[in-house]
C-alpha cells in the first residue's frame, strides 16, 4: 500500500508480506559469529589444523617435548591473523553504516519528517531533492515540473553519465506537496526483485472517491533506481517498491568471497609433501627402534629394568604411541610461524604501496587504498587486465577540438578564466579568410551545428556559471543523453553562435551579431545506431526549408553530391587516426513541394503497426540523399592522462588488455585505438549482433577462428606482446548480445563447444573489446577466462558500481576513486586514483612482491629442514629413545623469533633490481612465468 494506508472497502483482500529493512551489508563477520567463522577460516589452512592436531597429541600421550613448544606458537599466530582479519572487517561495517544513516525526507500523514535511510520500509512516500541520490528503488509519482519528467544519472549503476528522462505515473503526476501525497491511496503489484537494471513490470491502483480504482502500467521509465541520482529537478515524490538488498543495485553484487591467492595455494601444497618428509621419518625412525630393540640386553639394560605393566603392554600400542612422539619430535619440519611471517609481510609491505608519493594524485587529493593485503603477490604475475572504458580509461568529458569547413580548419580558443574572448580573436584562421560565398557557408555549418541535435538548456541563474553566453545575460549549461552534441554545442557557442532554447517548437539562437534566430522545427530524423547519423528539418524565419544531417563520416559520404569532399575527407581521417570523434555535417534545401512529399512519406511509416522500424528507416534513406557537404567537426573524449602509454607497457610486459564497457561501439573502438590497444595494422575481428543476424553464430565463429589461427600456428609467447611489427596483429570487438548467445547452452545440450571456440580466438587476438555489457556480463567474461584451462590470473579495473561485480570476480580487483561515486574502490581490493598508476603498481610493486614473498617461502622450508636434520641423525647416537637434541626454549623460538625476523625484514626491504631499471622495461615483468618460483 502506497503511504500503508489501507484501501477503500471492497477492494480486494491484500495478504501483508514481509519486506527486507533498507540496510545494505557489504560486511563478512558480525559481533556475534565473528570468532567461530574466523577459526573456521583459519583451521581451513593445512598447517593450522596440523599444529593444533600435534598440540592435543602432546596433551594426551606422554611427549619427548612440552606442550608449550607447539601451543604457544599456534595461538601467536591465531591472535594475529584474527586481529588483522578483524580491523579490515571493522572498516567496512563502518563504511555501511555510514550508507545507512545517511538522511532521508519521508512523507507521514502530509508532513516532512527526516529518518535514517536504514529504516525505510516498503511502501513509504519519500522526497527527493535534486543531486542527492535515491535510497532505494522507487515508483516515481510526481515532480516539480509540470510535465512530471526529472532528469537522471545513473553513473554508479551502468557508468553512463548521460541524463536519462523519467517519467511520473499519470494520475499522481499533479500532486506537488506533501498533502497532496499524503492522501494518495494507492496499491502498487510488481515482480519479484531481480537484477536487470533495465527491466521492471508492475501496475499500480489509484483508489479516488468510491468508484472503481484506475490501473496503470508501470515500466522501467516509472522506476528510479538505488545509487542513481536525480538532475535538473528540484524535488520528486516516489514510493519505496524494492528495499536494501532487494534492490537492483545489491542484487548486482556478487556476494564476497575469500580470495586467496596462488603463492597461498602452492604453500599448502609444500606442507603436504614436508608431510610426507616427516612422517616418512618417524616411520624409518620407529621400525629401527624395534630392529635395535629386538636384543634383549639393549630393550632392557641392567641399570633401566621395565614395570610389569610396562611389558604387559600391547606392541602396536608401543608402536604406535613411539610413532606419535617421533611425529612431535621432528615436528618442528612444518613451519608454524610461516604464515605469520606470510601475513605480516603482506600486511606491512602493503603499506609501501599507500606510502608511494608517485602514486598520489595532486588534483583530487587521494591516494592509493589497500583493503586486502592478502593479495600483493598475485600483482606481479597478472596475464590479463579487464578494465572499464568511461571514467577509467577516459576523464568523461568531451572537448570540442576543432572544426574544418570547405576544407579551411577553425580551431576555437580556449575560454579564459569563464569568458570567451570576442569573436575576432574567437576564431583561430589557419587558412587564408574565405570569401564571401565561403562565409556563407561557414555561417550555413555554424547553425547546422546549432540546430542539428537534441540538446535541452537549463537555465542557470547562478552569475559565475564557467559557461557566459555572449550577451552576457543569463548562462546556459546544455544537457543531453549524448555528451557529443554539448560538446558540440558548447564549441560552436565559442566560434559565435549560441542555441538559447527550443520553445513552442521554434528554435532560437544568437549568431554573431547578437542578433536572435528562430528556426521553426519541423522534423527530427532521430539518431540510430544503424544509420549513424540524425537529421533536422527547419523552417528559416524567411521561409526556407533546410534539412541538416550530421553523422559518422561512412554514413554521410556516399549520401554527399557536392562540397568539398576530398579535403574534408583527409582531415576526417587524420583525426580519427589521433582518435577524435569526427562527425560531418551536410545540407539540402527544400522546396515546399519537396517538404511536402517528406511529410506524407514519414507519416505513412509512423503510423504503420508492422515493421514500423524498417519502414521507416526505409523513409530516413530516401529523405537523406542528394546532400551538399559543409564540414567536419572533431570532438575528444579526453583520455586520462598516460592511458596509452600504461597500456602499452603493460602489453609489452606480456599482459593481455581487455576493455569492457558499456559504450557503442564506434566510441570504444576509436579510444581503444587512441589508448593504443589497437594498434594502425591492426586487424579488427567483428563478433556482433549485426554479423549474427546475416549469418548464424557458428558461421562467424568458425569464420573467425580460421582467420586467426592460420596465422598464429607459429606464434610464440614472445611475439605477442607487439615486438614484431609485421606480424599480423588482431583485435576481436563483440557486444553483449552476442557474448549472452555465446554463454547460452546450446539447445542439443552440448554447452561447451562455442564457449572453447570463443576462447580460442580470444588467446590469439593481442586485444579484445566488449561493448554494450550489461555489469554481470562483465563479471561472466571473467569468470569465463579466469576458469579455462591455463587459469591465468586476471586483474579487473573500474570506478563505477557497473563494475563490482567483476572486480569482485577477478583475482585481483582495483577501483580507480573517480567521478562515479565510491562503490567500485569500496568492493575492490586495491584502490588507486588514476588508471596510469596501474602501471607502477604491476610493474614495479607487483613485482618485488612476487620476488620477495617466493624468496621467504622458500627460506622458511630451507631452514627447517636444516634445523631438524641433525636431530635425526641424533636418534642413531641415542638409541632411537626420542632424545631431544635442543632445549624447549630452543625449539619454541626457533621459529617465532630467531629465524623469522631477518627474513622478515629481508622480504621487505630487497630489490633485486632497481625501481627505475623496471619502470623503464616493462619486459622484465614477463621474466617469472606464474608462479614458478614458489
Amino acid at each position: 500500500y502506497v503511504g500503508h494506508r489501507e484501501p477503500p472497502p471492497g477492494a480486494e483482500a491484500y495478504i501483508p508480506q514481509r519486506y527486507p529493512d533498507n540496510r545494505i551489508v557489504s560486511s563478512k563477520y558480525t559481533f556475534w559469529n565473528f570468532i567461530p567463522k574466523n577459526l573456521f577460516e583459519q583451521f581451513r589452512r593445512v598447517a593450522n589444523f596440523y599444529f593444533l592436531i600435534i598440540f592435543l597429541v602432546q596433551l594426551i600421550i606422554d611427549t619427548p617435548t612440552s606442550p608449550v613448544t607447539s601451543g604457544l606458537p599456534l595461538f601467536f599466530v591465531i591472535t594475529v591473523t584474527a586481529i588483522k582479519q578483524g580491523y579490515e572487517d571493522w572498516l567496512r561495517h563502518k563504511a555501511d553504516n555510514a550508507m545507512n544513516q545517511c538522511p532521508v525526507h519521508f512523507i507521514q500523514h502530509g508532513k516532512l519528517v527526516r529518518k535514517q535511510s536504514r529504516k525505510l520500509r516498503v511502501g513509504d512516500i519519500v522526497m527527493v531533492k535534486e543531486d542527492e541520490t535515491f535510497p532505494c528503488d522507487l515508483i516515481f509519482l510526481s515532480s516539480n515540473r509540470g510535465d512530471g519528467t526529472c532528469h537522471v544519472t545513473t553513473a554508479s549503476l551502468d557508468g553512463e553519465s548521460s541524463h536519462k528522462t523519467h517519467y511520473a505515473v499519470q494520475d499522481t503526476k499533479g500532486f506537488h506537496t506533501e498533502e497532496d501525497i499524503g492522501g494518495l491511496h494507492a496499491t502498487i503489484e510488481c515482480e519479484q526483485p531481480q537484477p536487470d537494471l533495465y527491466k521492471f513490470v508492475g501496475r499500480i491502483n489509484v483508489y479516488s472517491d468510491l468508484n472503481d480504482p484506475v490501473v496503470r502500467p508501470l515500466g522501467s521509465e516509472n522506476l528510479l533506481l538505488r545509487g542513481a541520482t536525480l538532475k535538473n529537478t528540484e524535488k520528486i515524490f516516489g514510493v519505496a517498491i524494492y528495499t536494501g538488498m532487494e534492490t537492483k543495485m545489491a542484487l548486482n553484487y556478487q556476494s564476497k568471497s575469500q580470495k586467496r591467492s596462488a603463492v597461498e595455494k602452492s604453500m599448502n601444497a609444500f606442507l603436504i609433501v614436508y608431510l610426507c618428509i616427516l612422517i616418512s621419518k618417524a616411520l624409518i625412525n620407529t621400525v629401527l627402534k624395534y630392529v635395535w630393540q629386538s636384543e634383549p640386553f639393549r630393550d632392557e639394560p641392567w641399570y633401566n629394568q621395565k614395570t610389569e605393566s610396562e611389558r604387559q603392554r600391547n606392541l602396536f600400542l608401543k608402536a604406535f604411541t613411539d610413532f606419535l612422539a617421533f611425529m612431535v619430535l621432528f615436528n618442528y619440519i612444518i613451519p608454524v610461524s610461516m604464515y605469520v611471517t606470510v601475513e605480516m609481510q603482506k600486511f606491512l609491505g602493503s603499506y609501501f604501496i599507500t606510502w608511494d608519493e608517485d602514486m598520489f594524485d595532486e588534483e583530487t587529493g587521494e591516494g592509493p587504498l589497500v583493503n586486502t593485503s592478502d593479495l600483493n603477490e598475485e600483482l606481479g604475475q597478472v596475464e590479463y587486465i579487464f578494465t572499464d572504458k568511461t571514467g577509467t580509461l577516459t576523464e568523461n568529458n568531451m572537448e570540442f577540438k576543432e572544426c574544418c569547413i570547405e576544407g579551411h580548419v577553425y580551431v576555437p580558443h580556449v575560454i579564459c578564466n569563464g569568458q570567451v574572448l570576442p569573436e575576432s580573436s574567437g576564431i583561430d584562421m589557419i587558412d587564408s579568410s574565405p570569401s564571401v560565398n565561403g562565409r556563407e557557408r561557414e555561417e550555413l555549418f555554424f547553425r547546422a551545428l546549432c540546430l542539428c541535435h537534441t540538446v535541452q538548456v537549463k537555465d542557470d541563474d547562478s552569475v559565475d556559471g564557467p559557461r557566459k553566453s555572449p550577451d552576457g545575460g543569463k548562462s546556459c549549461v546544455y544537457i543531453s543523453s549524448s555528451p557529443d552534441e554539448v560538446a558540440l554545442v558548447e564549441g560552436v557557442q565559442r566560434l559565435g553562435f549560441t542555441y538559447l532554447r527550443l520553445k513552442d517548437n521554434y528554435m532560437e539562437i544568437l549568431n554573431r551579431e547578437n542578433h536572435i534566430e528562430r528556426f521553426e522545427l519541423l522534423e527530427i530524423l532521430s539518431f540510430d545506431s544503424v544509420r549513424r547519423r540524425m537529421s533536422v528539418i527547419v523552417k528559416s524565419a524567411t521561409g526556407e526549408i533546410y534539412l541538416f544531417c550530421k553523422g559518422a563520416d561512412s554514413s554521410i559520404f556516399p549520401r554527399v553530391i557536392e562540397g568539398k569532399v576530398d579535403q574534408i575527407r583527409a582531415r576526417v581521417e587524420r583525426n580519427a587516426v589521433e582518435g577524435l570523434r569526427t562527425l560531418c555535417v551536410a545540407y539540402k534545401r527544400l522546396i515546399q513541394e519537396e517538404y511536402e512529399g517528406i511529410c506524407k512519406l514519414l507519416q505513412a511509416a509512423k503510423v504503420a503497426l508492422q515493421d514500423r522500424e524498417k519502414k521507416l528507416a526505409e523513409a530516413y534513406e530516401q529523405i537523406e540523399k542528394d546532400l551538399t557537404l559543409l564540414g567536419a567537426t572533431a570532438v575528444e573524449d579526453r583520455l586520462q592522462e598516460k592511458a596509452a602509454d600504461t597500456i602499452e607497457a603493460l602489453q609489452k610486459a606480456g599482459i593481455k588488455v581487455w576493455v569492457l564497457t558499456g559504450d557503442k561501439m564506434e566510441t570504444a573502438a576509436a579510444t581503444c585505438y587512441a589508448c593504443k590497444l589497437f594498434r594502425r595494422n591492426t586487424q579488427l575481428l567483428e563478433l556482433t549482433t549485426k554479423r549474427i543476424e546475416e549469418q548464424s553464430l557458428h558461421d562467424v565463429l568458425f569464420e573467425l577462428s580460421k582467420t586467426v589461427l592460420r596465422h598464429s600456428g607459429s606464434l610464440t609467447r614472445d611475439n605477442l606482446s607487439g615486438l614484431s611489427a609485421d606480424m599480423q596483429d588482431y583485435g576481436l570487438i563483440i557486444d553483449g548480445a552476442a557474448l549472452s548467445l555465446i554463454m547460452k547452452p546450446r539447445e542439443d545440450g552440448s554447452s561447451g563447444n562455442y564457449r572453447e571456440l570463443f576462447l580460442e580466438i580470444c588467446r590469439s587476438c593481442s586485444a579484445v573489446l566488449c561493448c554494450r555489457m550489461a555489469p554481470l556480463q562483465k563479471a561472466q567474461i571473467v569468470k569465463l577466462i579466469k576458469f579455462s584451462k591455463e587459469h591465468p590470473i586476471t586483474l579487473a579495473i573500474g570506478d563505477g558500481a557497473n563494475d563490482v561485480s567483476m572486480i569482485l570476480e577477478a583475482h585481483v580487483g582495483i577501483g580507480v576513486i573517480g567521478k562515479e561515486g565510491r562503490q567500485a574502490a569500496r568492493n575492490s581490493d586495491y584502490a588507486i586514483p588514476k588508471f596510469k598508476h596501474l602501471k607502477k603498481m604491476l610493474l614495479v610493486h607487483g613485482h618485488f612482491y612476487y620476488i620477495r614473498i617466493s624468496e621467504l617461502v622458500q627460506y622458511f622450508f630451507y631452514k627447517n629442514v636444516c634445523f631438524i636434520f641433525p636431530q635425526f641423525l641424533y636418534q642413531f647416537f641415542c638409541g632411537f629413545s626420542q632424545q631431544t637434541l635442543y632445549d624447549t626454549a630452543y625449539l619454541t623460538l626457533y621459529n617465532i623469533s630467531f629465524t623469522s625476523l631477518p627474513i622478515l625484514l629481508y622480504s621487505l626491504m630487497e630489490q633485486h633490481v632497481g625501481i627505475d631499471v623496471l619502470k623503464r622495461d616493462p619486459t622484465l615483468y614477463r621474466y617469472h612465468p606464474p608462479n614458478s618460483l614458489s
